[in-house]
């Protein structure tokens, strides 16, 4: 054995790959990435349907796990939504179940917010 130790594999485990390369290999049911005009925050979509007074509460609330998305406990508020997404929010007094309809840019009046959702119980 020259210029090999002995007791070590050739071959080595392959290490985890990066943040970077994990998301660049997500992909949607037709094998094509999501852009950003088809996905959005939870909390910045939350804020944008007016479900919530501030982008805070709405990253309180999702970080708190008081936000599904598909019937699945929202850890972090960065988790991307994107339409037919089915969103249910424990609020103070009530839960919202909601389906999502579309996307804003930005936070605008209560009757284009109304247009971005559709109300399911």
């Amino acid at each position: 054995m020259t210029g090999k130790r002995a007791g070590r594999s050739s071959e080595r485990m392959p290490l985890e790959p990066n943040r970077r390369a994990r998301a660049a290999s997500r992909t949607d049911e037709l094998g094509a990435r999501p852009t950003a005009a088809e996905q959005q925050r939870v909390d910045r979509w939350l804020w944008h349907a007016r479900l919530v007074r501030t982008r805070g509460a709405a990253a309180a609330l999702a970080g708190a796990g008081y936000v599904r998305v598909n019937g699945a406990r929202v850890a972090a508020p960065g988790r991307p939504v994107r339409m037919g997404d089915v969103i249910t929010v424990a609020l103070d007094r009530r839960v919202r179940v909601v389906k999502v309809r579309a996307f804003a840019a930005r936070r605008g009046p209560a009757a284009a917010a109304a247009n971005l959702y559709e109300e399911l119980v």
